[in-house]
């Protein structure tokens, strides 16, 4: 009798798909570039940027910080109830004008025209904005005695200030101020507020011979002796000057 022969039969068991590891290895490779990317493009940008970036990683949805996201002052969006947040806005408009004051400092004493001036020239941001004054001398050191005719050296600076302000879009407001002297003239009814306000539009005039655009001179100003730069000596020469105040673009 023969044997029947028994055949076996071996089941393989595959293997499972590997498909999902390699997707998640390169999500993950994908990720980690955009990071360095986006650490390469902050270590590039200024300090306010840098702030400000930081601050959306800190607070994105802007909720604590009454809707201060990614860009300064930005609401979450145009239909929000959040009210924005004015700080950082602020502190960005301070941060350029005085980054503007300290610009035309420099472009002013790299020109040896300008040496004997520069110790008139008071550059300071104030509750308004960028404030520039110019402060007459023994020597009249702008404007010729008694007159609202600006000397040559005087009239070069403000074009030259002009120009810087030009790279600007904010209004101007120009001031004319003098001492508690009486004017020597005022048997003809001229005064020293109708001198402040001569010299002001004198600088005006002298602005426009720079690339500023008229548009941003908002007004012009004589104050005569009411606003004092130092109450304590009215007749101090630092009280006759001319202002030009650069002002923030928003309302401090």
């Amino acid at each position: 009798m023969s044997e029947t022969p028994i055949v076996v039969k071996k089941i393989k068991k595959h293997e499972g798909h590997h498909g999902g590891a390699w997707k998640v290895a390169y999500a993950d490779f994908v990720t980690a570039m955009m990071a360095l990317f986006i650490v390469l493009w902050v270590l590039g940008q200024d300090e306010s940027t840098k702030q400000a970036v930081a601050h959306y990683f800190k607070d994105p949805l802007g909720i604590s910080d009454k809707g201060k996201g990614l860009m300064p002052g930005a609401l979450l969006n145009k239909n929000s109830a959040v009210p924005n947040h004015p700080e950082s806005t602020q502190q960005l408009e301070v941060d350029k004008l005085k980054s503007m004051g300290d610009r035309i400092l420099a472009e002013l004493s790299s020109d040896s025209t300008f040496g004997m001036m520069l110790d008139k020239i008071k550059v300071e941001i104030t509750k308004e904005g960028l404030r520039i004054e110019m402060l007459e001398g023994n020597g009249d050191v702008f404007f010729q005695v008694g007159t609202a005719v600006l000397n040559k050296n005087a009239r070069e600076m403000i074009i030259k200030i002009g120009n810087e302000l030009s790279k600007l879009s904010n209004k101007i407001t120009i001031e004319g101020h003098t001492d508690a002297r009486p004017f020597s003239k005022n048997k003809t009814g001229y005064t020293n507020f109708e001198l402040s306000a001569d010299r002001a539009n004198a600088a005006r005039s002298a602005l426009m011979e720079s690339t500023l655009s008229p548009l941003q001179i908002e007004d012009i100003r004589g104050y005569a002796d009411r606003m004092l730069r130092d109450p304590e000596n009215p007749y101090s020469l630092v009280n006759r000057r001319i202002s030009i105040v650069v002002k923030y673009s928003e309302k401090k």
